[in-house]
Order: C-alpha cells, then structure tokens, then sequence
C-alpha cells in the first residue's frame, strides 16, 4: 500500500522534457510510481490543474546556525526549497577547539558581521555544543525539515590549527598538514567539501579580514588536492572578482584549485548587466580555460532581481564602497557631522562611481533610491517616494537629501536602491548566459544578512516569471534549472527528478498563482531579532522525504529532512 497518492498532476519531472499528467504514488520516503496508478494508498489528494515538480535545491544558503532554532529553514522551504547546501564562503560554525572556548564567540561575531546574522540569535538559537565538524553534523540530525549538505569552512580548519594567528599568519609546514588532515577527518564525516574566500568585503567581528583572506595559494591547492581524495565532494570559493572582473591571477587560482581537486568549483554570484557587456565573457573565461586544464568552474547567478535595503546607521553594502566604511563606522553624531560636509559627499560620490568600487559602482546613483520607513516628524509623507523627486523639490543633489533625509532619523532610515539592470538588454542577456554549460541558478544566501535581503524566494519568483511574465525559458526548463541542474552538480543521489526509486521530495503549486509575496519586516528569530520575511504565493504543498512538510504556506510540524553527507548521499562528479 503506498502512503500517498498525488492525482491527475501536470509532471515536469525535472529531465527538462515535456510535461505529462500522471499520478504519482509515495511510499517509504521515495517515489514508487509514476504513470496511472491503481494500488491503495492511505491518503490521497486530487492534484488536477495543479504542477508537481521536484523540490527545489538550493546551491548557496547559510542556513548553519538558522536550522537550529527553525528547522524548517523559513522562507525557503515555503517556497519549494527541499534541499539546502550550506556551509559556503569560507565561514562554517565547525570545528571548534576543545581547549579555546574563545573560539566559539569569535566565530558568532564573525557571522554576525561578515554574514548579517543576528548575534543575539546566534548566542541564544544554537547550542554550539560541539568540537568536530562531525559533531555539528550530529547536532542536526534528525532534528530538520528540510535535507542539508554542508562543505566545510577554511576559516574555521585555519582557526582550528592556528588559533588567532589564522589571522594575519601563515601555517607552519606542520600547521598546513594539520590543517589538510582536518579537513579530511570533516570530510570523512561527510562534510562535502571545501570552501573558501579572498574577497575584500569579509572582515571579521574585530574588523580585520577574515582567516582564509591571508592564505596564499600553495595551502589553497593542498587543501584542493585534499578535496580530491574523498567522494562526493566539491569546492566553493569567493574571490574579490567575483563581485565585477575576475583578475588573472583570480582565474590562474580557481583553474589551479578545481584541476589539483579534480572536483566541481563553484562561485557567485554572477551579476548580468547589459550596462558592463565586457563583465559576463571576463567571468566565464574561467570556465573555459578549467575545462581545458581538466576542472570545471561554476557560476552561480540569479534568476531575479532581490531587493536589498540600505542604511546609513547600520552595517550595509554601502560600508563596502572603498572609502565610505571609515565614515560610516563613525559614532552617529560624528557620522552626520561628516556626511553633512560637501567636500566629504563629494570624494565619497567620486569613490562610489571610481573602478575600484567595482560592482558597488550599482549602488551610486542616489537619485533612484526610494525612501522606505521613516522615524521623524520632518520625515512624515516620505516613505515611498523617489529621492530624485524629493531633491528636485528641494533643489538638493540627490546625494544631499537622501543624507538629510537620514540625518532628521539619527539615521535609522531605511532606503531601497532600485536597480539598474532591471532593462530589456539585461534581461535578454541573463537569457542567454543562462545557456552556458557552466552557469547555474543560485545564489540566494538565505539564512544570511536577515534583515537586509531575501533571496529565499527566487524559486517562485522565477517560476511566475517563466509563466506570466517574461517567459525567458519554458516551465520545464526552469524546473530543470532549479531541480536537476543542482543535484547533478552536487551529485545528489536520487534526489532532482521524478522518477521511480528517486526520494520523494516534491513541489505541488498552481501554475496560475505561484509566486512570492513583498518582502516584509517581522521578528522572529531568538532574542526578537527583526528579519526579512516572504510569503509564497500558489504552493500547495511541499514534501520531504515522502512527508509533508508544507500546506498552504504552513509548516506542518515534521521534521523529514536529513543531513546529507558525503559519499554515502553524495557521489563524486569528476571532472576528469
């Protein structure tokens, strides 16, 4: 007898092939028939008119201390995500020294400023009752909603061996094979690989860069090679060119890294506009010169556009612009004393349009910022309306009122940059970049920067878009894109597609309704830490391992999701 029956559903099985009406049958956590089904089932629902597809994967979240107070990684899986890969960008909450308690608290400030997490939910939400990558891992089983695979974080193996020299220094010969040999112990408990970062944007809680920041190539190779040893493992790694143009020697790295490994090296986010044609041909010569070099080099990029909101008060993207983060760090009184200087608005205008800002450059034309909440009595009847607007009244540079703006808030005003890349040209060219063998779809950092953006909810955005409003790719393709492509990337046994044998995680949704709701402010997380929130819009279900874990938009209480490790739920996609 099978557990579940879904009826007369419209399939799009994630092959990428047409899509068919079927049934589809459920039993022991895996999909047992496909087609017309006749066998007796304990439950059943008529799904007509409806889509099931398989659940979503999402490539790069940072859902490692979020699943601990809420294990159904909210928003994600309300929007169909039944597979998160976490762990990515250098920072994971393991290994932790047994004899440096310290380490723990670094580690939480860390996050909290490099990846927007709410320190008090991190201190108060996990139990940070583990040494070993292993024990982590431990910690979450059996205890999630939805499956989660993690790599394991090169600040973290650096701080391990090297404690606060991983900062500033570089391994002894014996620190390095210490290093090499803990990642392979996290490995062999199923970590699924290595991840890493160089960027310039990741500083730690004391300011500084981050652990992997100082480590130069040769331990980023031995950590590949060490990569290459184990099955079913990858490699993810951020380098500042990830954010505008990849250097030489950036491209020089990543090709050497994923050869050495013989594994899949991915990175993000590929931004795609038509405004800078030069940047998408740069950033995927990469890939080209790995596959000729016997590695293969992912990019991940977005299906849409997430908004992001700003703030002069608070840590931000603005912080980031060469330049504005001295004065953005300031104490509030002397910060707008600062801001309120035209020679000081000037060079921080003239450094936010400079080269060196690269992909930041987006974030410089304070004309097209809209104001949203507002906190003064000057500021009453602004929220909404267009700074250019609003300057253009008050025969102000925008840049000015948009800092007067702040000022008459003590800065707690929030303000939305609208995007520039948000034209026909764009849209056409993400069209096409989406067709290369080695772009995927990723990207949303979800469980990261909570109170800053949303980018959970890509997977029903994308689909209403593919849908009823742009149709850049067809609705099998997208569910492929979303389903399939990841899986086979990360080498997810039986997981992506509908199939017979395959794990039951599926995607119910009304092709007429889906979609995501506005992003929108609530508090939430432990300690009543605020974070951006979205609802999803056509979902009627979502399954995990055969079991519901979503309806209507609800979770239902269960907890099916498993921690999905290396080797034994993951096989090794070579590139070799």
């Amino acid at each position: 007898m099978l557990d579940h029956l879904i009826k007369g559903a419209r399939v799009v099985d994630g092959s990428g092939g047409p899509a068919f009406v079927a049934d589809v049958g459920i039993r022991d956590g895996r999909i047992a028939a496909v087609g017309a089904v006749t066998e007796e089932a304990r439950t059943s629902e008529d799904a007509s008119g409806l889509v099931l597809a398989p659940g979503f994967v999402d490539p790069h979240t940072h859902y490692d201390a979020q699943l601990f107070w809420d294990p159904y990684a909210t928003p994600s899986l309300n929007h169909g995500v039944t597979t998160v890969a976490g762990g990515n960008c250098g920072f994971t909450l393991a290994p932790l020294h047994p004899s440096r308690p310290e380490d723990a608290d670094y580690t939480r400030r860390m996050m909290s400023k490099v990846e927007g997490m709410s320190l008090v939910a991190l201190e108060e939400g996990a139990p940070w009752s583990w040494h070993s990558f292993g024990e982590y891992l431990d910690a979450l089983e059996g205890r999630i909603a939805v499956n989660a695979g993690f790599m394991v974080g090169h600040c973290a193996l650096r701080r391990y061996v090297m404690g606060p020299d991983a900062v500033g220094g570089q391994p002894s010969d014996e620190q390095l094979t210490a290093m090499v040999a803990l990642l392979d112990e996290a490995m062999a408990a199923g970590a699924w690989g290595l991840s890493t970062t160089q960027s310039s944007t990741h500083s730690d809680g004391d300011g500084k860069p981050v652990a992997s920041r100082h480590a130069g190539p040769a331990e980023l190779i031995a950590l590949s090679r060490a990569v290459g040893e184990r099955e079913g493992t990858q490699i993810e790694a951020i380098v500042a060119g990830c954010l505008d143009q990849f250097s030489d020697d950036e491209i020089d790295l990543f090709v050497e890294m994923s050869a050495a490994a013989g594994r899949p090296l991915n990175w993000n986010v590929l931004t795609i506009d038509a405004a800078v044609p030069e940047r998408v041909p740069r950033q995927l010569a990469a890939s080209e010169r790995a596959r000729k070099a016997g590695g293969r080099i992912v990019a991940l990029t977005m299906p849409i556009l997430t908004p992001m909101n700003m703030s002069l008060g608070t840590f931000c993207a603005l912080n980031l612009i060469p330049g504005w983060g001295e004065i953005l760090a300031l104490p509030v009184p002397e910060r707008i004393e600062r801001l309120r200087d035209p020679g000081v608005r000037a060079e921080m205008l003239r450094r936010a349009d400079s080269k060196e800002a690269g992909v930041f450059r987006r974030l410089a034309d304070f004309g097209r910022y809209v104001i949203g909440d507002t906190y003064s009595a000057e500021n009453e009847g602004l929220t909404g309306r267009v700074v250019r607007d609003i300057a253009a009244e008050r025969g102000q540079e925008p840049f000015e009122t948009l800092v007067e703006i702040c000022a008459a808030d003590h800065l707690r005003t929030v303000l939305w940059p609208m995007p520039t890349d948000n034209d026909p040209d764009s849209w056409t060219l993400r069209q096409e970049t989406w067709r290369h063998e080695d772009v995927m779809l990723g990207g949303s950092d979800a469980g990261a920067h909570l109170d800053r953006m949303c980018g959970a909810p890509y997977t029903t955005r994308f689909l209403g878009d593919c849908l009823r409003g742009r149709k850049l790719v067809t609705l099998e393709q997208a569910v492929k894109m979303l389903t399939d492509d990841p899986a086979q990337l990360f080498g997810l046994r039986g997981r992506g597609r509908i199939a017979e044998g395959f794990h039951a995680d599926l995607v119910l949704f009304d092709p007429e309704r889906i979609d995501a709701g506005k992003a929108t402010l609530v508090h939430d997380l432990p300690g009543d830490s605020p974070r951006l929130d979205s609802k999803a819009i056509g979902v009627t279900a979502v399954w995990v391992n055969g079991v519901e874990s979503i309806r209507d938009d609800v979770v239902t209480g269960a907890v099916p999701g498993k921690v999905l490790r290396s080797g034994r739920d993951t096989h090794t996609v070579s590139t070799k």
